[in-house]
């Protein structure tokens, strides 16, 4: 019996609708890895808690005083490891960032924010002025602040304590004058080690040492012979 040889198709270009075949899978191929690209560029991540301090005000007791003078703030000296939207931690003299926590805006802002509530309360004699106004101000007043951080003094796992430092310094403003230079500084002890507890610590240690401010600038102010 004689053998036929096999029927092989053609050497060369291949039919028009295995080449279409061809194309469609290398397109499907190239799509997928495009899109699992994209996945690995954007991994789904917990997203950070957002707190905010110095939101609440200080309860008084004694009668709303009566504005008297004003008093110009320069622009706040922050920390700069601490002046944005991360919460500083102290362990061991060993500083980092708590994880998956954030400021609703940074630091600096938040700590602005509370002063001009601090000088707006009822214990206050003094206003604060805009820059427009700076003329009629009786003083001027700088703050720097030296610390705002959470502080592990017993160790990693227990509750921290929030340190707030500020140095504030007051001028007068016809002549320049220093009218005091001070350190304000407030440790208040968390409830537990835990973001709940720690951003309460902030706002007391932030309304304590505000309160003390503002009390210090209204007395010297008090002071001051009328402008």
């Amino acid at each position: 019996m004689s053998t036929l040889p096999m029927s092989l198709p053609p050497v060369g270009r291949p039919p028009a609708s295995i080449g279409r075949a061809v194309l469609r899978s290398l397109a499907v191929a190239v799509v997928a890895v495009a899109l699992t690209g994209c996945i690995s560029l954007f991994p789904k991540t917990k997203p950070a808690g957002l707190y905010r301090f110095g939101h609440v005000a200080a309860e008084s007791s004694r009668p709303a005083t009566e504005k008297s003078f004003g008093v110009f703030k320069t622009p706040t000296v922050f920390n700069r490891a601490a002046m944005s939207d991360r919460l500083l931690s102290v362990t061991d003299g060993e500083a980092a960032y708590i994880s998956d926590a954030r400021w609703v805006s940074p630091a600096i802002v938040l700590f602005d924010e509370a002063v001009a509530r601090a000088f707006e309360g009822d214990n206050s004699r003094a206003r604060l002025v805009t820059r427009g106004e700076a003329l009629k101000a009786a003083m001027a007043l700088r703050l720097e602040v030296r610390s705002f951080e959470t502080v592990y003094v017993d160790g990693p796992k227990a509750p921290p304590e929030v340190l707030v430092e500020i140095r504030a310094v007051m001028t007068r403003s016809n002549d320049r004058a220093l009218l005091g230079d001070q350190v304000f500084v407030a440790r208040v002890k968390a409830a537990d080690n835990r973001l709940g507890a720690i951003v309460p610590a902030y706002d007391q240690a932030v309304t304590q040492v505000l309160a003390e401010i503002v009390t210090w600038v209204s007395d010297a102010g008090g002071k001051l012979p009328p402008g």
